[in-house]
């Protein structure tokens, strides 16, 4: 037998035997995240019983677990979950309409674009948490110092980001745009923003980070998300009376509601511009 043909008759096996080797890139994302957190949560779980810690300092997962969901059962978590979202949702409602009304005025006049990028560079760069104080002089222990802050935390990020889409917006399509007699406003609705959509989903992304930690961060100190506290008021009470499981439980939900709204912007990034080939979907 020629040595060609020998390889020949041995090249199908080789694959075949490559084929049914286990790769770990070959099971789906979902599945690799869920047995790391298993496996994160086994050795943690064994870990806290042989090393016998204080649990003044640290909750095993089951204990955690356990308080997690009786506090859901109660209405407890909910509760005080529904009266951050509730701030949270308003200020991103707020912080977006702003950012559209600057980036809009900053495509269509060159004072509009001067005065996006002062007020970018101006306020940006000061930590969201750094302006409650000034914002409850202003108007009290009251959620509207909350809002406030939250408007300004996300205006920026969604700002910068729907500026910069804008200012990458192919000119053909601008040029078309303007050929078929589209002008000011109906400009930036049918060209500007279908084009810059994977810019403004990404500052809707950040915003989102931006906002949440915020209002947790404000809560945690100032407890000023309602009349019943929120989520951040929660954790900074559960430490006053030293209940370490229920902290943890309130920063497992803190965990879960940022991983729902990742997903859920990852559904919208797919149904849009990856689905539409503006975007290159990741692994």
């Amino acid at each position: 037998m020629s040595i060609e043909s020998k390889v020949l008759k041995e090249a199908p096996v080789k694959s075949k035997v490559k084929g049914n080797n286990f790769s770990w890139s070959q099971l789906p994302a979902w599945a690799r995240q869920t047995t790391l957190l298993v496996v994160i949560l086994l050795l943690w779980q064994i870990t806290f019983k042989v090393m016998d810690i204080n649990p003044l300092l640290l909750s095993s997962p089951s204990e955690i677990g356990k308080v997690f969901w009786q506090n859901w059962i109660n209405g407890t978590l909910l509760s005080v979950t529904v009266a951050t979202m509730k701030i949270l949702l308003l200020g991103m409602f707020i912080g977006i309409v702003v950012a559209a009304i600057l980036t809009t005025l900053a495509t269509w006049t060159q004072i509009g674009n001067d005065l996006l990028t002062l007020l970018t560079a101006v306020l940006n760069p000061i930590p969201a948490i750094g302006v409650l104080p000034l914002a409850i002089i202003w108007f009290g222990l009251t959620p509207t110092s909350l809002v406030f802050v939250l408007a300004n935390a996300i205006t920026w990020p969604i700002a910068i980001n729907v500026s910069m889409g804008f200012r990458t917006v192919s000119p053909t399509i601008l040029m078309v745009g303007r050929n078929l007699g589209l002008r000011g406003w109906r400009l930036v609705k049918d060209v500007y923003m279908p084009a810059a959509l994977p810019h403004m989903i990404s500052g809707l992304k950040t915003g989102w980070a931006f906002g949440w930690r915020t209002i947790i961060a404000a809560e945690l100190v100032f407890g000023v998300a309602g009349s019943g506290g929120g989520l951040g008021f929660f954790i900074s009470q559960a430490r006053f009376f030293l209940k370490i499981p229920d902290m943890f439980a309130g920063l497992v939900t803190i965990s879960l509601i940022g991983i729902l709204f990742d997903v859920l912007f990852n559904q919208i990034e797919k149904k849009t511009v990856i689905r539409w080939g503006m975007k290159a979907q990741g692994k």
